[in-house]
């Protein structure tokens, strides 16, 4: 059976587990936090999620992951058939992840170790995050999907992209990003209104007291 290795605080792990979760793919979740030597011996950068193949591959990057399930078990997809289409789906992709998770992921040390951020850190964060808005609101559909009728891998990263989006900026720049973007806020409803999302979310829960312990553990 495949093995995901990671740890369901990660924003990037639930992408992969919400992917096996609607793909109907039986697999064991391996809880790994980043340095451990179990996780080194899985992926030497020791970064979650990775993934042990059915057949013993190991593989590391989320998205190599679901492109990875998307190509191992095409059952039920999450690309469109047309290469067009799967490029926007793509394109979604990468902006979720370049201007809204990573450069909100600065602000995380004021959030979970109350450093403070300097204020030109905070104004090149919101200048990525302004990017990020300005596509979103030329690319997105909401009909209700990002690309359409049909979730994609876009809507999945989105939702798990946004999370340090939604628990970072608006304590740190005071602003709320979700306001900026017509229609962001009901579709993060509707992604939050499923049985996969809700496991999701209460094994993220869950795992928040761990992981805390992990980061204190670490500074």
């Amino acid at each position: 059976m495949l093995t995901l290795h990671g740890f369901p605080f990660s924003n990037y792990h639930n992408i992969v587990k919400h992917t096996l979760l609607h793909k109907n793919v039986p697999f064991n979740e391996h809880i790994v936090y980043p340095g451990s030597p179990e996780l080194t011996a899985v992926n030497p950068a020791g970064k979650v999620p990775a993934m042990t193949t059915e057949k013993g591959t190991l593989l590391s990057e989320s998205s190599v992951l679901v492109d990875y399930l998307e190509d191992a078990y095409p059952e039920i997809p999450l690309y469109p058939t047309d290469a067009d289409d799967r490029a926007q789906v793509r394109r979604l992709m990468k902006i979720s992840e370049l201007y809204l998770e990573l450069p909100a992921r600065r602000l995380l040390p004021a959030v979970l170790g109350k450093a403070s951020i300097d204020e030109n850190t905070q104004n090149e964060v919101r200048a990525a995050l302004k990017r990020g808005i300005t596509a979103l609101k030329s690319l997105a559909q909401f009909s209700p999907y990002l690309t359409g009728s049909d979730l994609t891998l876009a809507d999945i990263y989105l939702r798990y992209a946004l999370s340090i989006p939604k628990l970072a900026v608006p304590q740190v720049l005071e602003w709320n990003i979700m306001e900026e973007v017509p229609g962001l806020i009901a579709w993060d409803a509707m992604m939050a209104d499923t049985d996969i999302a809700r496991k999701i979310d209460a094994d993220r829960e869950a795992n928040t007291a761990e992981f805390m312990a992990y980061i204190s553990s670490r500074s």
